[in-house]
């Protein structure tokens, strides 16, 4: 009887396997970009752009309909809002309201862009998405003084347009990258603080677990950042509904793990490059 349980559960696994790969195979996430045909639409003089079409073909499906466009009022206190996190000030109305009507929400938009607000605006969803805080939060929260380096440099590549491929490259080997000067140099360390933020228990005493369990922190989060995937369960074994590998996962690892990220004492501490500017 119990024989005939299991060998029952092993089919059911073995069946629920391949299903999971059939589906990983044709999931929408993992399928070549196409460029899509733009939608007719009844309405023709509602949209500006082909995304207003494909948003108005929806709505006309569902007999929905677009409603009327925002007032100036309106749309210069979301763009604030959105752009530098705050309501307009009054001088910013009036200087709105005084532009010629063709030129002055393209000019508020510059306006913003180039403000250091930005930057102070939108870093914060990618700290959020690199786990920032000024403590490890693992086991005894260990302080992490020199976080604010690394929040600074992400407000500053927003500010400073930084493309985004090099904004990756930055974070994830910095400190391997050629640079012009020694300022420069400093600032691609500090990108690397990407990988050292995370909710580390430094006090492990076995130091090889230490070392592996700051190696899953990093691809966790360069799975999640750049990815949009979680890969962590690859640790143990290969992903039922994702193509990851526990194979592909410890060939990562390996990488991780030939660098130099922790110091080993008692209590251990993760790894610092000293700066040329202290």
């Amino acid at each position: 009887m119990t024989r005939s349980i299991l060998q029952i559960a092993l089919l059911a696994g073995l069946a629920s396997a391949a299903h999971a790969e059939t589906d990983a195979a044709g999931h929408w996430a993992f399928q070549p970009l196409v460029q899509p045909r733009v939608p007719a639409v009844r309405d023709a003089s509602w949209p500006a752009t082909d995304v207003d079409r494909f948003l108005l073909a929806k709505l006309e499906a569902a007999q929905r309909w677009p409603v009327a466009d925002a007032s100036p009022e309106v749309l210069l206190r979301r763009l604030t809002f959105d752009l530098a996190g705050r309501p307009p000030t009054v001088a910013e109305q009036d200087a709105f309201f005084s532009a010629p009507a063709a030129t002055r929400l393209p000019e508020a938009v510059d306006r913003l862009l180039a403000s250091p607000e930005f930057g102070e605006r939108w870093a914060q969803h990618w700290l959020d998405v690199a786990r920032y805080a000024d403590s490890s939060g693992g086991g005894r929260s260990m302080m992490f003084p020199a976080a604010w380096r690394y929040r600074d440099y992400v407000i500053e590549a927003f500010n400073n347009d930084v493309p985004f491929d090099q904004f990756v490259c930055e974070q994830l080997a910095g400190d391997q990258l050629p640079a012009e000067d020694a300022a420069q140099r400093d600032r691609q360390t500090i990108a690397t603080g990407f990988l050292t933020l995370g909710a580390i228990n430094y006090e492990l005493q076995d130091k090889k677990l230490l070392e592996m369990e700051i190696v899953d922190e990093q691809i966790d989060v360069v799975g999640r950042a750049f990815l949009g995937l979680s890969l962590g369960c690859a640790r143990c074994h290969d992903h039922k509904f994702d193509p990851i590998a526990t194979e592909e996962y410890y060939g990562l690892a390996g990488i991780f793990a030939s660098t130099h990220s922790v110091v080993h004492e008692n209590v251990g501490r993760p790894f610092e490059r000293p700066l040329t500017d202290g």
